[in-house]
């Protein structure tokens, strides 16, 4: 399986689930003509979309649904609640699911579990498929116990590193905004993210992408660096781009951020 992050951030929120029977969308926050660009700079094509599953209601995540599902009408999936809480996704036929339960599409196995944010019922997932494994884990204030189990051991692991505290605290955003941010239904800082990457990174994980980096509370390089100092692992350039774990006898962990504007491929 590959990973496909077409935009991860507060404008917008786009994720590809790349397997052998296609392509599994992972919320939609954007414009179907910014979905096809993207998709298309990465190699992509759209009729190869299975399926849209849903983190949660957000706009940054949902705005761009209808249009989508208007053009390519796909399966969609959400978690119970999420659809009512609006009018436009109300309106679309939606299969909901309990957090916490599993279900196939596409011939990947997905696992659900309940996150924490500040939203009616929001999830995360574990991709499965032939021995390989995805764990995708953003918009959360803490990780539940249910999300720690899932996410342990992915071979590519995308989670929430949004802010780092300092900058957060002494930035412009109010303090009501970042009392909401650093609140358990918030979102992950660097610190967090840096927390339970060694409960949840193995010799099999391969990848692990900090995701969903405020663009006025932190930098990709101190969400990387973070991440790697807690693992052990060494910097591959002055910048802190990127870092690198070698594990001794198999592959090698790649530490990477992914991004607000530019789209990427993990795999």
């Amino acid at each position: 399986m590959r990973l496909h992050v077409l935009g991860s951030g507060s404008k917008g929120n786009c994720a590809l689930i790349e397997g052998p029977q296609g392509l599994i969308m992972v919320d939609d926050g954007f414009s179907r003509r910014e979905v096809l660009a993207r998709m298309h700079a990465l190699g992509l094509d759209e009729h190869d979309v299975r399926a849209l599953l849903l983190t949660h209601e957000h706009t940054d995540h949902v705005s761009g649904i209808t249009v989508w599902h208007r053009a390519f009408p796909v399966e969609l999936y959400a978690s119970i609640g999420t659809p009512g809480t609006r009018r436009y996704l109300d309106e679309l036929p939606f299969c909901q699911f309990v957090p916490g339960v599993s279900f196939e599409v596409a011939g990947i196995s997905v696992r659900t579990f309940p996150t924490s944010h500040d939203v009616v019922n929001p999830v995360g997932f574990r991709f499965d498929c032939a021995g390989d494994s995805i764990g995708y884990a953003t918009d959360t204030g803490y990780l539940t116990d249910d999300a720690l189990d899932a996410l342990a051991g992915a071979r590519i692991l995308a989670l929430e590193s949004n802010h780092d505290v300092p900058m957060l605290r002494c930035g412009s955003y109010p303090r009501y905004l970042q009392d909401r941010i650093l609140s358990d239904s918030g979102h992950l800082s660097n610190a967090q993210a840096a927390e339970a990457a060694p409960r949840l990174v193995s010799e099999r994980t391969e990848q692990l992408v900090a995701m969903h980096i405020s663009q006025e509370n932190n930098r990709p390089s101190l969400a990387v660096r973070s991440l790697a100092e807690s693992l052990g692992a060494s910097l591959d350039d002055e910048l802190g781009s990127t870092a690198t774990l070698e594990w001794g006898g198999g592959p090698s962990l790649h530490i990477r951020a992914a991004g607000q504007n530019r789209p990427i491929t993990v795999g």
